[in-house]
C-alpha cells in the first residue's frame, strides 16, 4: 500500500459554492405550496441559507407566526417537497466562488487528495457538483445521507477522510460555519473557514486555524498547516 496522502476536505455551500439564490428560491417555493405567507429574502437571509433547508423553513414559518413543536412539525412536512423544488433548480444560479478551480489543480499538483463532507444529501450534492463540472475533482464526495450520522459527528468527517484516502492526521477540513468548525474540533483536525461575507456565523469568532477571503491564498494556508514530508 502506498503512503497515505495530505486531504483537503471541502464543505459544499458556502464553501465552494454560492448557492444561497437556489436553496432560498426553494424554501420559498415549499413554503408557498403549504400556504404559508413568511418568505426568505436571497440578499438578507444568504447566510441562513448554510445552515440547511430545516433553518430557512422554520425562519419562513417564524415570518408566518409559526413556532415551537407545531413548527418543527411543518418543517418536516415541508422538507421533502423543498428538497423536490430544489431539485430541479440547484444549477439556476449558483456559481463557484472565483478561484477554486485553480486552487484544485494547486492542490493537486502538491499531492493533496480532495474530497467533500456536506449537509446536503448526497445525490444533490453530486448532481450539483456534476452540473458546475468538478465532480471529478474529488476522491469522495460524502452527504447528510451518505452515513447514519452527519456533521458535526466526527464519524462523517473520519469516513470522509478515509474514502479519499488521505491520512487522518494530515487532513484539513476547508468549511464556513460553526458546524464545520466543531466537526473539525471534534475529529481532532484542523479547519480553515472561508470568509466571503456569506455566513451566519463569524469565522473569526469561532477561532479556527485561519480564516481565508481568496481562494487564491488556500492552497498556500493548507500548505502551512500540513507541510509535505
Amino acid at each position: 500500500m502506498g503512503e497515505l496522502r495530505r486531504g483537503a476536505i471541502f464543505d459544499l455551500d458556502g464553501t465552494l459554492v454560492d448557492s444561497s439564490a437556489d436553496l432560498i428560491a426553494a424554501a420559498n417555493a415549499a413554503l408557498a405550496r403549504g400556504g404559508f405567507a413568511g418568505r426568505l429574502d436571497p440578499g438578507p437571509d444568504a447566510g441562513v441559507s448554510g445552515r440547511g433547508g430545516r433553518a430557512m423553513l422554520r425562519l419562513g414559518l417564524a415570518r408566518s407566526g409559526l413556532a415551537g413543536a407545531e413548527a418543527l412539525e411543518v418543517v418536516e412536512a415541508l422538507y421533502p417537497p423543498f428538497l423536490l423544488d430544489y431539485d430541479g433548480m440547484l444549477a439556476d444560479r449558483t456559481r463557484l466562488f472565483p478561484g477554486v478551480e485553480a486552487c484544485f489543480d494547486t492542490l493537486e499538483a502538491s499531492g493533496w487528495a480532495l474530497a467533500i463532507c456536506t449537509n446536503k444529501p448526497e445525490g444533490l450534492a453530486r448532481k450539483l457538483l456534476s452540473a458546475l463540472g468538478v465532480l471529478d475533482r474529488f476522491a469522495a464526495v460524502l452527504g447528510a445521507d451518505t452515513l447514519p450520522v452527519r456533521k458535526p459527528d466526527p464519524e462523517h468527517l473520519h469516513e470522509t477522510i478515509r474514502r479519499a484516502g488521505a491520512a487522518p492526521g494530515a487532513s484539513v477540513l476547508v468549511g464556513d460555519t460553526v458546524t464545520d468548525r466543531e466537526t473539525a474540533r471534534r475529529a481532532g483536525a484542523p479547519s480553515v473557514l472561508m470568509d466571503f461575507g456569506l455566513s451566519a456565523d463569524d469565522p473569526h469568532a469561532l477561532k479556527p486555524a485561519a480564516v481565508v477571503t481568496d481562494f487564491g491564498a488556500l492552497a498556500g494556508v493548507l500548505e502551512g498547516l500540513v507541510p509535505r514530508k
